[in-house]
């Protein structure tokens, strides 16, 4: 083997080590913001009776075992070999959030919920709005660059938490100035189709992953049609 060979390949290696450990941050930073909006949301939801408030913070709370789905994965010596489960995981908190939101909204539909007005609430959806997107880009960018199916799939479910946030800020808003309760319970539903939809990409998202030329041996960058 020649030395530039060598080299590319060192280069590649060494490549793939950094958006490794970039992953690795990202998932990090992610886990620590969404257990403190996780917090916050679900006491402020609580007092409010705020379907969406509720279902904002459990939606942190399965974006964590999102997060912590694909940190066990790269915390592996062969996070390739760990994907598969990571991608079950992810599928499987998307559905559990589209669950639980559906039921909530139900019950104030029918009367056994009455939202009230929460300025923490819109003051936590309006934060995470400017933050989530930007987490979610780099997730994105870097997992679709390593060939990751399961760290494109957690940066969907990080962008689902964006969507949400911005639902729930209208949602929040027009109680709020207008006295419009039943835009809670619709604010919530509104991450239920996107819950779903991404659930589904993210059980199926083995075939996702980008696969490898056999005539070189790398990874086809554009092969990712779900991405």
């Amino acid at each position: 083997m020649s030395a530039a060979v060598q080299l590319g390949t060192a280069l590649t290696a060494a490549r793939r080590s950094l958006l490794q450990r970039r992953v690795r941050w990202i998932v990090a930073a992610t886990i620590t913001y969404n257990v403190i909006e996780a917090v916050v949301a679900i006491a402020a939801g609580t007092v409010a009776s705020s379907t969406a408030l509720i279902g904002f913070g459990l939606d942190s709370i399965v974006e964590v075992l999102s997060a912590a789905a694909v940190a066990w994965q790269f915390a592996g010596r062969d996070p390739e070999a760990r994907e598969r489960t990571a991608l079950k995981v992810i599928a499987g908190s998307f559905f559990g959030l589209a669950l639980y939101v559906t039921v909530d909204a139900a019950l104030t539909f029918a009367g056994l919920r009455e939202p009230e007005q929460s300025t923490v609430g819109i003051i936590l959806a309006a934060v995470s709005l400017a933050v989530m997107p930007f987490l979610s880009l780099v997730e994105r960018r870097t997992g679709k660059e390593l060939g990751s199916a399961s760290a494109v799939a957690d940066s969907k479910q990080t962008l689902v938490c964006s969507y949400l946030s911005a639902a729930i800020l209208v949602g929040l808003l027009l109680n709020t100035l207008f006295g419009w309760s039943w835009a809670d319970p619709v604010a919530g539903l509104v991450v239920v189709v996107f819950a779903v939809r991404e659930g589904l990409e993210a059980w199926r998202g083995d075939a996702c992953k980008q696969p490898v030329s056999a005539l070189t041996g790398e990874r086809e960058v554009d092969a990712c049609d779900c991405c």
